[in-house]
């Protein structure tokens, strides 16, 4: 199916979006057949394209859609990521474009406001495949899972510690994350701001108690967690306490007027 002019404008209308289409701020295209992306350029004003679910084999025809933060591209057919086709979208904050065809990270470099990247279920293989990460310091979620990498897990390391403000990150169903020594531990106690890791979050208490078995091993870590058991169990006791003059003044020899 074709994205043509007529096609939009009958779109628009069927959703009460605006005929004038530099007002309109989302537009939903997914699931529609569409092959190419093509006739946009007079949706200057978009903040939010959703094309998932479509044919699409390129990023092509993005480039005067300047105000978009947020792109919607996954199961499509797209094998790359061109040189120049994101190079005008600096606003852009979210690109998923997981379930395609993917098999390098390029061409991101320009995304200097990217926050989110989701490239789940691609063809991404080795560490040089995302290597250019290194290029998306702004990213702080980035879903990665699914694909083959695979190689070398210092190397992994490496390159997602050049992303300082990572929090969030998938890595679960790729071969690497087998070959890392106490995966989960090992990459708490090296990415220091993760919040979220594959399944399930990173507690405050966790990563304290990952940090003491990356600098002391495993004996360092049961005291840390014997630290702070034995905090939690004063503060509970703190609290006890108050709880009981609260609640009976006299005990603290406080007696009515």
């Amino acid at each position: 199916m074709e994205l043509t002019s007529e096609w939009l404008k009958k779109h628009c209308k069927a959703q009460n979006l605006y005929t004038t289409p530099s007002l309109n701020e989302k537009l939903f295209l997914h699931f529609k057949g569409f092959q190419s992306i093509q006739n946009l350029e007079e949706f200057t004003g978009l903040k939010a394209l959703f094309l998932e679910g479509n044919a699409i084999d390129s990023l092509d025809g993005l480039q005067s859609l300047t105000q978009l933060k947020c792109l919607f591209v996954q199961q499509n057919c797209i094998s790359e990521i061109e040189e120049g086709v994101l190079d005008k979208l600096t606003d852009l904050a979210t690109l998923n474009i997981s379930n395609n065809n993917i098999r390098c990270i390029q061409n991101l470099a320009c995304l200097e406001n990217l926050h989110t990247l989701q490239v789940a279920n691609n063809y991404l293989t080795t560490m040089e495949s995302i290597a250019r990460l290194r290029e998306c310091p702004s990213i702080s979620v980035l879903d990665l899972s699914n694909n083959r990498l695979d190689g070398d897990g210092e190397q992994l390391l490496e390159i997602l510690q050049a992303l300082p403000q990572l929090s969030v990150l998938y890595l679960q169903g790729n071969p690497i994350v087998n070959k890392i020594r106490s995966y989960r531990k090992t990459l708490i106690s090296r990415l220091h701001k993760l919040t979220y890791l594959d399944d399930r979050p990173v507690f405050e208490g966790d990563r304290l108690c990952c940090e003491a078995w990356a600098s002391g091993g495993v004996d360092s870590e049961r005291a840390e967690r014997r630290r702070q058991i034995e905090e939690k169990e004063a503060a509970q006791e703190r609290q006890h306490q108050y709880m009981k003059v609260f609640f009976n003044p006299k005990i603290a020899g406080i007696s009515d007027i």
